[in-house]
């Protein structure tokens, strides 16, 4: 799916979703691998494609819904080490 991503045998995929309001649907990805690599490219593609397929059995309810913020929380292992998403300055979410 991604031009120049490298493929790599995942360990595990986890995709949870929460519902914090009646018109709205979080979805957390998880990857995780052995090999010494990151999988975060793995993990955002989990949590996209899980929140296109939402998409596509609402949308004959509702085609004006929005797939928004999709963003790497944390990530460990690989190359570039750790990373935490810090909330933002500005009080909006991540």
């Amino acid at each position: 799916l991604i031009p120049l991503c490298h493929p790599l045998g995942l360990d595990a995929v986890e995709v949870q979703f929460d519902f914090p309001d009646d018109t709205s649907v979080a979805i957390e990805a998880t990857a995780r691998v052995a090999a010494r690599t990151g999988v975060e490219m793995e993990a955002l593609t989990a949590a996209s494609v899980a929140a296109l397929t939402i998409y596509d059995m609402c949308k004959a309810v509702d085609r004006a819904m929005a797939v928004e913020r999709i963003q790497l929380e944390e990530k460990s292992g690989g190359r570039s080490g750790h990373f935490l998403r810090q909330p933002a300055a500005t009080g909006r979410p991540g």
